[in-house]
């Protein structure tokens, strides 16, 4: 008899309050009959005392979901248990559509590819970059790679609607929590940018780890970033409809006003292949007015990660210059850094 898998009895006691709650999504009439169209599931968590002044909204990648910021794939506590034991309250969505934001197609619109094993592996494991070292699993566990591909789900086929129903669901949120710091992953990267265009004064900051770009990319099986750093519409100044105008512009002659005084720290892997588009990114956003910071991990001394590198074997490091840049940020140039726990 093999022995029984129960965590919870290596898992380290901590008493924190949680819970949840949803961003329902707009009624929708059919066939003459109600419904509703793509509701946000929002799980929270927050330490006993919260001494962080504003909470942080961890949004998850393509395909995923909020999972993915919960327990590392080896076990470990991921980002988000690590961020309430630094102070913060933590709430972690399910973009519509994924996850426990229930989709049906009627509603939500069509969906794309469902996500290959091959997929996931041309994503997240080394391959012949040598440099690659920090995966949690061995390439031949094909277990443990059976459960990483469970939590993935289909694309939706629109990016563009997607990205639309993702800001304005999180923008939502933040009406009911008031200012908050996101922190994106892969292909939510641009939904920051989106939600802090719509609630400027509610987004204090954003940490965006390796956002889906580079800007006019078309991203394959997922699709084409028409307005540069996102697939749906931002608001320029001056105005602007058609997005190859975004596309011909001088640098420097759109501006984006919603993001010129909010700190946005976009941050890359040592051995992702998806680092390369980063910079192109911060140097479109800051061309439209931004102050888009770039946080090469290794420039920290943080080695060995790729394009997963909020779960990989040393996520706790990753994490640290990325906690310290918050807090330097909202809690002045003499904070001082909050140092991660030791792991049990």
């Amino acid at each position: 008899m093999s022995t029984p898998y129960a965590p919870w009895t290596s898992s380290p006691a901590r008493t924190v309050r949680r819970g949840h709650f949803w961003v329902p999504g707009e009624r929708v009439s059919i066939s003459g009959r109600t419904y509703q169209r793509g509701p946000m599931f929002v799980e929270w968590e927050a330490p006993e005392q919260v001494t962080r002044r504003w909470p942080v909204v961890l949004m998850h990648g393509g395909g995923f979901q909020g999972t993915e910021w919960l327990d590392t794939p080896d076990g470990r506590p991921g980002w988000a248990q690590r961020l309430v034991e630094a102070g913060y309250a933590v709430l972690i969505i399910d973009r519509p559509g994924h996850g426990r934001s229930p989709l049906h197609v009627v509603t939500t619109g069509p969906m794309g590819p469902p996500f290959s094993y091959e997929g996931g592996r041309q994503i997240y494991f080394p391959g012949n970059d040598l440099r690659h070292t920090q995966w949690p699993f061995a390439h031949d566990d094909e277990a443990a790679m059976d459960e990483f591909i469970a939590g993935y789900g289909p694309l939706p086929d629109d990016l563009e609607a997607s990205e639309t129903m993702d800001a304005d669901r999180t923008a939502a949120l933040l009406d009911r929590i008031g200012p908050a710091i996101l922190i994106t992953h892969s292909a939510s990267g641009p939904d920051g940018w989106l939600v802090a265009d719509r609630r400027p004064q509610l987004v204090k900051a954003i940490a965006a780890i390796e956002p889906m770009g580079p800007p006019f990319a078309v991203i394959p099986n997922i699709g084409p970033m028409r307005w540069g750093a996102t697939a749906a519409a931002m608001r320029f100044d001056p105005p602007v409809t058609d997005p190859q105008v975004v596309r011909d512009a001088v640098p420097g002659t759109l501006r984006l006003p919603a993001l010129a005084e909010l700190p946005i720290l976009i941050v890359t892997a040592e051995a992702s292949a998806f680092a390369a588009a980063s910079p192109p990114t911060a140097d479109f956003l800051n061309a439209a007015g931004a102050s888009a910071e770039l946080l090469h991990l290794p420039d920290h001394g943080v080695y060995g990660n790729g394009h997963g590198l909020i779960y990989e074997k040393n996520s706790d490091e990753a994490l640290a210059p990325v906690l310290w840049w918050l807090q330097r940020k909202i809690e002045g140039e003499l904070a001082q850094p909050t140092p991660l726990p030791p792991v049990p």
